[in-house]
């Protein structure tokens, strides 16, 4: 099977029409719902094969393999969407619009032109598109608002971790993310830890949060008195990776126990335990970090984290 990847690389099966010869690594012209736009062929493995079969992935159609002529068309094409976007860039800053441009992106045929932007509030760019038709003749004009994490995703990059965008690489959709997924998988709440190059928290906090809370569970709660070797105490904190207890003994020590050493006990246990330093409770602002102060509010999701309009 070949395939091409579309914008956020989405990745698509290749129809291509009896009698005609496609090899992998041909550019090709294929047809899109935006219209003809171009892309790279390749031979998809097996086990992606079977995926994109099992989800119904539909094909995109072939128009044809890319001739030079269209390579070279392509290229002035491309020269075009520079020109472009500091065109538009200019119109914006002359109706002092708040608005964020990110790209502009011409079909192939270049029947129709695109300008992705992010804005903190619903823009009434009515007078900029007027001034558009007047650059941009002939040519469908489409302005399309996207969020701070669907624009990360087009922009393409690396993570924090060194790999590409999760967001741009294979994720589809983006989850509901909040700062308790932070809290519960014990990060440091700091904004360079804790959230990604759109702002916002890291996808990648879901992805184990599952199996930290069905590791929580097998464990002896936060504020438990317990029996250890060494004597009663109380429960102040939970590794959770390493499966061990951070205990606090009655001479006001602090000693880690792994899960098994330790019993839970009926007895109340009169030692004070600091919730808010060993992080069992958050408020709108916390700080791990004495430097560094965050908002919560501007690192959780709001209604202009995601659009999907790409």
């Amino acid at each position: 099977m070949l395939a091409v990847k579309l914008i956020k690389n989405k990745q698509c099966p290749l129809d291509i029409p009896d009698g005609t010869e496609v090899k992998p690594g041909d550019m090709v012209i294929i047809l899109t719902e935006k219209g003809e736009e171009t892309a790279q062929a390749y031979l998809v493995p097996p086990q992606v094969e079977s995926i994109l079969i099992r989800k119904k992935v539909p094909p995109i159609p072939l128009v044809r393999v890319m001739t030079e002529e269209d390579k070279n068309f392509d290229r002035e094409t491309k020269l075009l969407e520079e020109q472009g976007y500091k065109d538009c860039l200019e119109l914006i800053k002359q109706h002092n619009l708040q608005m964020n441009l990110l790209k502009c992106i011409y079909t192939f045929d270049r029947r129709k032109v695109t300008f992705y932007y992010t804005a903190p509030e619903r823009v009434d760019f009515r007078n900029l598109l007027k001034d558009l038709t007047k650059v941009f003749k002939h040519v469908r004009i489409d302005l399309k608002h996207i969020g701070v994490r669907d624009e990360t995703s087009l922009c393409c990059g690396n993570g924090l971790c060194g790999r590409p965008f999760c967001c741009c690489s294979f994720k589809r959709q983006f989850d509901s993310i909040n700062i308790k997924l932070a809290h519960d998988q014990g990060m440091p709440i700091t904004a360079s830890k804790i959230s990604g190059t759109c702002g916002r928290l890291l996808c990648c906090l879901n992805y184990e949060y599952k199996n930290y809370i069905e590791t929580a569970k097998e464990m002896i709660p936060i504020g438990s008195g317990v029996m250890t070797p060494e004597g009663v105490g109380r429960v102040c904190a939970l590794n959770i990776l390493s499966n061990k207890l951070s205990v606090k003994l009655t001479d006001g020590k602090i000693k880690e126990f792994a899960n098994n050493e330790v019993e839970m006990i009926d007895t109340e246990v009169n030692i004070e335990i600091d919730t808010n330093a060993i992080g069992c409770k958050y408020s709108t602002m916390i700080q791990d970090d004495e430097s560094e102060k965050i908002d919560i509010k501007q690192i959780e999701d709001d209604r202009n984290s995601s659009t999907g309009n790409i």
